[in-house]
């Protein structure tokens, strides 16, 4: 009778767990259908849509190259899901928190920061996070 309050006990019991099952494989088939028009197959930001828009997308492999050596998972995760208005990316990158499914993964950043998002951004970290420069 209560889904949202079962999902919310099973999130607190993976607490304890370093991050949320991740695959990476998964992540990179969301990139190729989801991302890849505008940020390009390569991640370099050259997608067939980068063209039209205002702000070019970012070259994905050098995310933690930007960020000090470091992979802000927890920032991308709220970048990808709509929870940071990316003023940075002019506001113009789509939202995907409304195409993804319910948010009911736990995901732990490397500060300990622990935050709720949905499976497809957990694999769409994964794989972002493999292909760092």
């Amino acid at each position: 009778g209560h889904p949202v309050v079962i999902r919310l006990l099973l999130a607190l019991g993976l607490l304890a767990t370093p991050a949320a099952a991740q695959d990476s494989a998964r992540g990179a088939q969301i990139f190729a259908e989801t991302c890849a028009v505008c940020h390009g197959a390569g991640l370099r930001g050259d997608g067939p849509m980068a063209e039209l828009l205002v702000t070019p997308p970012p070259d994905l492999t050098r995310i933690a190259a930007r960020y000090g050596g470091t992979f802000p998972r927890a920032g991308i995760a709220w970048k990808i899901d709509g929870r940071d208005p990316i003023l940075s990316h002019g506001g113009d990158m789509p939202l995907f928190g409304f195409v993804f499914s319910d948010m009911s993964e736990v995901l732990r950043s490397p500060g300990g920061q622990t935050v709720l998002t949905s499976p497809e951004v957990i694999d769409l970290l994964a794989y972002l996070e493999s292909v760092q420069e």
